[in-house]
């Protein structure tokens, strides 16, 4: 027997982007609304780190990219991965006169007892942005493979997956580990060879610089780049298309190869 493999046209304002296979999603400020979390979660680390080091919550919050309680959605919090929030908040500990070693040991302490924190507070994923679930289901009903491909941990990209109950339209739940980090072409490479897909015939949807960055030089078919609630982005500038809901995604069945 052979396997259909069916190619769709994606239309996005006024973009077209033809013989898609995938879709590949970043996770926070994407699908999941995580401000508010990744907010508090800053806010706790530096906390901890200020008891023990006086004076360095303040400077700690700019370097995580929040200001008067607001993230940035440019910002290390918003973009980087744990590892490099960890490193960030090392070289700052380092400043003080502290050794590397000790340095490490302290944010890396900070960030254990801030996650020990939000999980006893019941705070474990997000929510979906609204109109999120609709629109995996129409990608997925439309037999595009989807993956997410995040700058969190694979096990909290999981736990996102299974929280949300997306497994049923999410074939690939995948974040970073030590080595390669977004914007390296490689790891969406290696997330469309996971799929099974290549990525001339994958798109790109997230809403940091990396994400944009990370898929054109894999030589992805597209990107999308999506600021919730308003177009005014200037970080996604290089994007194909901007947009401000995942509902401004439409499909349109294009054409069906057979594959062995």
């Amino acid at each position: 027997m052979r396997k259909e493999a069916v190619l769709v046209t994606i239309i996005s304002k006024n973009v077209k982007f033809d013989n898609i296979q995938a879709i590949l999603f970043d996770k926070d400020g994407t699908l999941e609304d995580s401000q508010t979390f990744l907010r508090e979660l800053g806010i706790k680390r530096a906390r901890l780190i200020d008891a023990q080091i006086p004076g360095i919550g303040e400077p700690l919050l700019m370097a995580f990219g929040i200001t008067d309680n607001i993230l940035a959605p440019t910002g290390l919090m918003a973009v980087g991965s744990h590892s490099e929030n960890e490193i960030a908040a090392a070289a700052y500990i380092a400043e003080t006169g502290r050794s590397w070693f000790e340095a490490k040991q302290i944010a890396s302490n900070a960030f254990t007892e801030a996650d020990k924190y939000l999980r006893s507070q019941n705070v474990v994923t997000s929510p979906l942005f609204a109109g999120s679930l609709e629109i995996l289901k129409l990608l997925s009903a439309a037999n595009l493979k989807l993956g997410i491909l995040s700058a969190d941990s694979t096990v909290n990209v999981e736990k996102f997956v299974i929280s949300h109950q997306l497994s049923e339209y999410v074939q690939l739940a995948m974040g970073v580990e030590q080595g390669l980090n977004k914007p390296e072409p490689q790891l969406f490479i290696q997330a469309c060879q996971r799929l099974g897909v290549e990525p001339a015939k994958t798109i790109m949807v997230g809403d940091s610089q990396g994400d944009i960055a990370m898929a054109q030089a894999a030589s992805a078919a597209g990107t999308i780049g999506i600021c919730w609630g308003t177009t005014n982005a200037n970080h996604l500038q290089k994007a194909d298309v901007i947009i401000t809901s995942l509902e401004e995604i439409k499909i349109v069945p294009s054409a069906k190869n057979s594959l062995p």
